[in-house]
């Protein structure tokens, strides 16, 4: 779903797959190299890693969106670090974290 913002960029959204924020929507401004992950591929990653995410510290490198590490929030990771270079990206991920409340994620 693509939505128009002020700046002319557009805004998409990703759907939380599982755990305590399931269905949960996110949105995100389009970025220069940003492919959030399929919520396909999330979906079958996360059911490899199911036994493995609760408790767990995990590293999303290249966050973007933030797909990958709400993901395994949601699913009750220990610990999640989100690293990415583009601020805006970065502001966005931080502002979805207060609107989760969460103190277990480090950006």
């Amino acid at each position: 779903m693509l939505k128009k913002i002020k700046n002319n960029k557009k805004t998409n959204q990703l759907r939380i797959i599982g755990g305590q924020w399931r269905g949960r929507k996110l949105s995100f401004a389009d970025g220069d190299g940003l492919r959030p992950t399929m919520d396909r591929v999330r979906e079958t990653l996360f059911n490899w890693l199911q036994g493995d995410i609760a408790g767990a510290n995990c590293l999303d490198m290249f966050t973007g969106s933030g797909a990958l590490g709400f993901e395994a929030l949601s699913r009750y990771a220990d610990k999640v670090v989100m690293i990415d270079k583009n601020p805006h990206a970065i502001r966005t991920i931080n502002s979805h974290l207060k609107l989760l409340t969460t103190d277990k994620a480090q950006v």
